[in-house]
Formats: structure tokens, C-alpha cells, sequence
């Protein structure tokens, strides 16, 4: 027989059933092999106290409240099919005791880490409740269904904060990718801008060495017209000195 998934909630030896056996209803009975009695001659003992009756019919519905609680196992080998139930026996201190170092035994062997996320750690205790969920019941029904309950509501919790997680971290992601992006064009446009400033520096430089050379151009420009003007003048000058000259030698006879 091949043995389920070892757990920390205590579980009754598996029984086999055939593949006829009406499973639709969880809530029936657990099926119970009791030994062959051996034929006894002795008289048969009075019916039961209406106080041993309710006593019994108690336990049957502690035992169908358990059931529901914690449903049974099943799994197949080859073609029987195996369930296992929940132990319906009463624990004592001891058992309290076993459970805590079983626990601890297995959060070393299964190297679960001590703080942050853990699955390990978080099955290992999610099997710790249950199996204290199973004592409780056995001794009062209400109790157990109290914390189921509370189980309830504390895997609902986890189940939101999970999910608040896993969409805190896609969008985390979905962020970092879309920065990523804005990354790389930003730093596209940063270096489209060196090149069109590099361009404009150029560009500057040969304006203003095309405008060097104009003002060159033109004070050399300005400095030859200037020399030619006081030329001119000079020329000019020279020859209106000798024009009166010229003038007076021809006034100064007729006196």
C-alpha cells in the first residue's frame, strides 16, 4: 500500500473500499472492521441506559461534525481505493507535547526559514491547527467549529494578502519596465541632443570665423581706400600748388 503525504493531524489506519461503495455521502459513517466476537454461552447483557445511548449518539455526531470539518483522504493504488479518516480518539497531555517537538523536528528537517514568507512553515503550522482543531472536537463539537472558523477567516486573510502581494509585485514589475523604457529614451534624447548641440558648436565656430574674415577683409579694405584717398589728396594738392604757381607767374608780369 502506498502511504499518503505524511501530516502533523493524526489520521486512523486507511481502509480499502471497492469502487462500487457509495461515496456521495461524506457525512456517513466511518467504516469500522471490528474482529469476529467468538460464540459465548453467557446470557445476554440488559440494552444500555438511555444515558449510554445519548453518550453514543454524542460521539456518532462529534465524530460526523469531525468528518466534516476535516474531510477524509483518498487515493488510488492500482484499483482500490483508499480512505483515511481523522482519529476520533481523545489526546492527552502527552500527545499535546509529542505534537509540539513533531512540530519543531519538522521545521528543522524540512529547513523552513524562521521569519518572512514561507510555505513550508506556513503548511507545517496550517497541520499544527488542524490537529488541535481535531483534539478540541472530539471533546466538544462547538469549540471546534469556533476555530474552524477562525482557521477560516485566517486563510481567507492570507489568501488577500497573497494576492495583494502578487499584484503589489506585478505592478512593481510593470514599473520597473516601463522606467527601464523611459530609461533608455531618455537617454536616446540625451544623446540626439550632445549630437545637435555638437552640430550647433560647429556651425557657430564657422560663423564666426566667416565673420572674422569679413571684418578683416573690410579693414583691409577700409585701409586701402583710405590710403588711396590721402593719395588723392596729396596728388591733388601737388598739383593745385603748382596750378597757382603757375597762375601767379602768369598775373605777376601784367603789373
Amino acid at each position: 500500500m502506498i502511504s499518503p503525504t505524511e501530516s502533523l493531524l493524526k489520521y486512523d489506519n486507511p481502509v480499502s473500499i471497492s469502487k462500487s461503495t457509495d461515496r456521495k455521502s461524506p457525512k456517513g459513517r466511518p467504516l469500522k472492521v471490528s474482529p469476529q466476537q467468538p460464540v459465548d454461552s453467557t446470557p445476554v447483557p440488559p440494552p444500555p441506559k438511555p444515558r449510554a445511548a445519548s453518550t453514543d449518539n454524542t460521539k456518532h455526531e462529534n465524530e460526523e461534525i469531525l468528518n466534516a470539518i476535516l474531510p477524509p483522504r483518498e487515493w488510488m493504488e492500482g484499483t482500490k481505493l483508499w480512505v483515511q479518516k481523522v482519529s476520533s480518539t481523545p489526546c492527552t497531555r502527552t500527545d499535546v507535547v509529542h505534537l509540539e517537538e513533531l512540530l519543531d523536528t519538522k521545521l528543522q528537517q524540512r529547513q523552513a526559514r524562521e521569519t518572512g514568507i514561507c510555505p513550508v512553515r506556513r503548511e507545517l503550522y496550517s497541520q499544527c491547527f488542524d490537529e488541535l482543531i481535531r483534539q478540541v472536537t472530539i471533546n466538544c463539537a462547538e469549540r471546534g467549529l469556533l476555530l474552524l472558523r477562525v482557521r477560516n477567516e485566517i486563510q481567507m486573510t492570507m489568501a488577500a494578502y497573497q494576492t495583494l502581494y502578487e499584484s503589489s509585485v506585478a505592478f512593481g514589475i510593470r514599473k520597473a519596465l516601463q522606467a527601464e523604457q523611459g530609461k533608455t529614451d531618455m537617454e536616446k534624447r540625451i544623446s540626439d541632443l550632445e549630437n545637435e548641440k555638437h552640430d550647433l558648436k560647429k556651425q557657430l565656430n564657422e560663423q564666426k570665423a566667416k565673420c572674422e574674415a569679413i571684418e578683416k577683409r573690410e579693414k583691409e579694405r577700409q585701409h586701402e581706400e583710405a590710403k588711396k584717398h590721402m593719395e588723392e589728396v596729396q596728388f591733388l594738392k601737388t598739383t593745385n600748388q603748382q596750378l597757382k604757381a603757375q597762375l601767379e607767374g602768369i598775373v605777376a608780369p601784367k603789373k
